[in-house]
């Protein structure tokens, strides 16, 4: 977790992150990339070092951010294979909500993982545009609500609470998150099928 003076403008870059993923994820695909990989090897790399130390949490967060960007850029290929991995992985962690509580089979969600992969690389432009859709509206509501200074994100995520990484298992009282969530990428969908997804002739 950053120091609280960082928090606003990591907030803040979230909510741009996410906006630029929703509405223009297909046509600035490499640029969404960037962002997520600097996001996660930013979250990766902090995570290594000592709350208290603020300075070395900043130059990890840097230093693991650009080199997660890196890789995410120049394994284009790859990030299209990890995006559909990712979406498999989510939805057989959302399917078996509906089936018993707890965590699914292991199995089950190396399986779709796998299938969501190979899927992602044959229907590569309609993959992209679902997942920058539905994974920027995600890093819009998270960024949103840490710069509204949300006390129970905050918590949330000092916590690691699961609802950080799974829009579908919100936090208590946040109900209303999935239903933002689902409405704001199916909004960010529409634009992108509809404009900034759209195949230039």
């Amino acid at each position: 977790m950053l120091p609280t003076s960082y928090e606003l403008p990591a907030a803040l870059l979230l909510l741009l992150g996410g906006t630029v993923a929703c509405f223009a994820g297909y046509r600035l695909f490499r640029i969404v990339l960037a962002i997520y990989g600097f996001i996660l090897g930013a979250m990766l790399a902090s995570s290594m070092m000592g709350v208290s130390n603020t300075t070395g949490m900043i130059v990890a967060a840097l230093a693991g951010g650009i080199a997660g960007a890196l890789v995410l850029v120049f394994a284009y290929f790859i990030g299209i294979a990890l995006v559909g991995a990712g979406l498999g992985a989510l939805l057989a962690h959302a399917g078996w909500t509906y089936v018993r509580p707890g965590e699914p089979p292991a199995l089950a969600v190396i399986a779709l993982a796998i299938l969501g992969a190979i899927g992602a690389m044959m229907l590569q432009r309609y993959v992209i545009v679902v997942a920058t859709a539905f994974g920027g509206a995600w890093t819009m509501i998270v960024g949103g609500l840490a710069a509204m200074g949300d006390r129970g994100a905050a918590r949330a995520a000092a916590a690691g609470d699961v609802w950080i990484l799974y829009p579908l298992t919100p936090a208590p009282g946040q109900r209303w998150v999935p239903v933002a969530w689902v409405g704001l990428g199916l909004l960010g969908l529409g634009v992108q099928l509809a404009i900034t997804g759209r195949k230039r002739r």
